[in-house]
């Protein structure tokens, strides 16, 4: 199995900050005749096709699909799921061998088999769609099937990352009978192999998920069935889950209301889980705007922006400023942002402008997103104009729209400057770095640079991540540099719980995914 040494906090392992009153409870193994757990959640799916989805969506595919390698409870490196075992067989890390469960099947019945697996992982390539994966397939030349059970992969060059990229649920295994090889399927349903079958779903509003009898893989599951609910904002989630509508409610908690729920301001027996969480948020400059585009305008902007005012003012200190875009934890983390700007200076940013010409104020448009991020996304934005605004060398003006036609945009290249978030596909510095670079990125614009090429593909030759700390704070410098992504903060992970329900502390994955399966009702004495 692969080994990867690391000084990653292992970030599943959850330290709980309990508000429970009452009675001794004992953790049930199964929820059989008390209904499904329903779970609360602001991050809806853009789409049910794994080959359309590189977002959110992947917190369903992940109870739903199956990939060959994922992360068991406590697991900081990917093991086995739908593989019975992966390996590299070189020492160039160019071939990666998986072998899969004997008697494998999807949730309808049909065999999964190592012609699934290839059939899977060529569709995303082919049918290369704007919002889906195939960028994480970079290094990936070929897939070979050797009989029914074994899948080898040639690389084209070495990836110590490698199996990582296989446990992200964009690597998930479809069903050659129902996918399309060359389109997306768009009836709604799905068939795949993971530890829940999709029952029904209600887009934007609702997903039911029951057990999966056929599944084969390494979640315990404690529950028989899983309802997620699709909310607009915090506010409605969290009084659902006072009224006990709900059970559980993860991704997309305001501020205001985690620091209510750690106060207990209604007097409510529910429980709060806090977890050191790697998700990121940032600004993306648009290099073929006229302003955006101009390197002293990015430097600029950079000068002013005052982190420490956004997550304490907005946040309620629920987030911790970023200076980079490797989040602290993980190996290759820098504070390269404050090491080059410093603390917020209008003065500097003035010179920065003075010396490119610019003697008027800069106009911006910056653009966010109404419904992926959470309720302070349009509180940030506003805090980000008055920054702006308040040092006389710009005049902001602020435009949104809903996620889907967000991304349409973006993706079209209509947005001077714009807002994202980013919830790891992987723990490792590579996965904040490479996502963001290249011609064919996961933000639509093209950001083609040599150094972080050269510095990604050094890293990837290690499998000890820990040998790679220079190759990653070389490529951050040229971030920096460039200043096209400004990072602002970095995310801590809540769960907020009934007192009858146990597992959150345990149902976070390493990228921050909910793993629905660790979810169980108490039973009292």
């Amino acid at each position: 199995m692969f080994n990867r040494k690391r000084s990653l906090r292992q970030v599943a392992a959850i330290a709980s900050i309990s508000l429970v009153t009452g009675c001794s409870y004992f953790s049930a193994t199964d929820s059989a005749g008390k209904g499904a757990i329903v779970v609360g959640t602001t991050s809806a799916p853009s789409t049910l096709d794994p080959a359309a989805s590189w977002d959110g969506s992947w917190e369903l595919f992940r109870n739903i699909y199956q990939t060959l390698l994922a992360y068991p409870n406590g697991a900081t490196t990917p093991q086995p799921d739908a593989a019975e075992s992966c390996d590299f067989t070189d020492d160039s890390n160019t071939k990666y061998r998986c072998k899969l469960r004997a008697d494998m099947k999807f949730s309808d019945g049909d065999v999964l088999d190592a012609a699934a697996v290839k059939y899977s992982i060529d569709r995303i390539r082919k049918i290369n769609a704007a919002s889906g994966p195939a960028g994480l397939l970079g290094s990936l030349d070929r897939v070979q099937v050797l009989g029914d059970r074994e899948i080898v992969f040639h690389l084209n060059q070495a990836d110590a990352t490698f199996p990582f990229v296989l446990a992200t649920p964009a690597m998930s295994i479809v069903d050659p009978d129902d996918y399309p090889a060359d389109s997306l399927r768009k009836d709604g349903k799905v068939y795949g192999s993971g530890p829940y079958r999709l029952q029904s779903y209600d887009e934007g509003k609702k997903a039911a998920l029951v057990r999966n009898g056929n599944y084969k893989g390494f979640a315990d599951i404690k529950n028989d069935a899983v309802t997620i609910r699709y909310f607009q904002d915090s506010a409605t989630m969290v009084k659902a889950l006072r009224d006990h509508d709900i059970d559980v409610t993860y991704r997309g908690l305001a501020a205001a209301d985690i620091i209510g729920l750690e106060r207990k301001d209604d007097g409510s027996e529910l429980q709060l889980v806090e977890g050191a969480g790697t998700d990121i948020s940032y600004l993306v400059f648009n290099p073929k705007d006229k302003w955006a585009g101009k390197l002293a305008v990015r430097k600029a902007i950079a000068q002013v922006v005052d982190r420490s005012a956004i997550a304490h003012k907005i946040y309620k200190d629920t987030v911790d400023p970023l200076y980079s875009m490797v989040p602290k934890g993980l190996t290759g983390h820098t504070t390269g942002f404050f090491d080059d700007f410093g603390d917020p200076s209008t003065a500097k940013a003035r010179a920065l402008l003075t010396r490119a010409g610019i003697t008027t104020p800069v106009p911006l448009t910056l653009w966010y997103t109404t419904d992926r991020y959470g309720s302070e996304t349009a509180l940030q934005f506003r805090e980000l104009k008055r920054q702006l605004e308040t040092t006389g060398l710009f005049t902001v003006t602020l435009k949104s729209r809903p996620w889907k036609t967000y991304v349409e945009g973006y993706q079209k290249g209509e947005y001077p400057v714009f807002g994202r978030g980013w919830f790891p596909d992987f723990p490792d510095a590579d996965n904040f770095i490479a996502p963001f670079v290249g011609k064919q990125n996961a933000l639509g614009t093209p950001y083609p640079e040599p150094k972080i090429a050269d510095a990604l593909a050094h890293s990837r030759r290690q499998s000890d991540r820990g040998a790679v700390i220079k190759d990653f704070e070389d490529a951050q410098q040229v971030l920096v540099d460039d200043a096209r992504l400004l990072p602002l903060w970095q995310g801590k992970q809540y769960v907020a719980e009934s007192v009858d329900i146990s597992g959150g502390e345990r149902s976070l994955d390493p990228s921050t995914i909910m793993m629905m399966w660790e979810l169980s009702r108490k039973t009292s004495w």
